[in-house]
This record gives structure tokens, C-alpha cells and sequence, in this order.
């Protein structure tokens, strides 16, 4: 029971939301997002034409990651980085994209731990 009650909801709350909006300049035109929908086969479309199926999953899997991170944290924490980062890294590999853009999505899934678990430290200290 403790998955529920001993978790920092707002924590959780707000490393899914960061993480979210970091996916939104990680892949923009402006950080990798030309370079990274080339290697992917996607083109790069206007914020409002972005695909809401995509968008909703993903923010589902960021919230899902985040209360992961809250619940697991430490080593555990940084063994499940590593295992998704390795997913992340696999599934590009079969959809036939570039080498920079299964890196792109590898080191996504990186970044949004890192942005979990600064949430995570600073609003509980652990």
C-alpha cells in the first residue's frame, strides 16, 4: 500500500509535467527535433497538429516514469533509467531509425530521469 499513500504526489505531479515540457524543447526544431524527425522518417509538424494519441500516451508514461522514480529512487531508480533508456534505444533500432535518433530518444529518457529525481531531492530531501 505504501506505492500510494508514502509517495510525494506532488513531486510526482510536477517531474511528469517538467519532463513533458522537456520533451516539447527537446525535440523542438531549435534543440533536435530537424535533425532527429529526419533520422526518424516523421515530419516535423506545428505544436497544434502533433499527433493527441502520442501526446496523451506520452504524458500517461512520464506520470508512470515519475511515480516510479518516487517510489523506487535510488539504485533501483537508476537500474530502471538504464533498462529504458536501453528500450528506448531497442525500439528505435527496429523501426529503422538513424544512429542520432535513437540517441535522441535515449538520452530523452535520461534527461527526464535527471528532471525526476531534482524534483524528487528537492521537494523531499531523499
Amino acid at each position: 500500500m505504501e506505492y500510494y499513500t508514502q509517495v510525494g504526489w506532488l513531486s510526482v505531479i510536477i517531474g511528469a509535467v517538467l519532463s513533458f515540457l522537456l520533451g516539447w524543447l527537446w525535440y523542438s526544431p531549435k534543440f533536435f527535433g530537424e535533425k532527429w524527425a529526419a533520422g526518424s522518417g516523421v515530419k516535423m509538424d506545428a505544436a497544434g497538429k502533433m499527433p493527441a494519441e502520442a501526446m496523451a500516451t506520452q504524458a500517461i508514461g512520464l506520470l508512470l516514469m515519475s511515480w516510479f522514480v518516487n517510489v523506487a529512487g535510488g539504485n533501483a531508480g537508476l537500474r530502471a533509467l538504464i533498462a529504458f533508456a536501453v528500450l528506448a534505444y531497442s525500439g528505435s533500432s527496429f523501426t529503422g531509425k538513424s544512429q542520432y535518433a535513437k540517441l535522441v530518444d535515449a538520452g530523452y529518457w535520461i534527461a527526464s530521469f535527471v528532471v525526476m529525481i531534482v524534483v524528487r531531492k528537492l521537494l523531499h530531501g531523499m
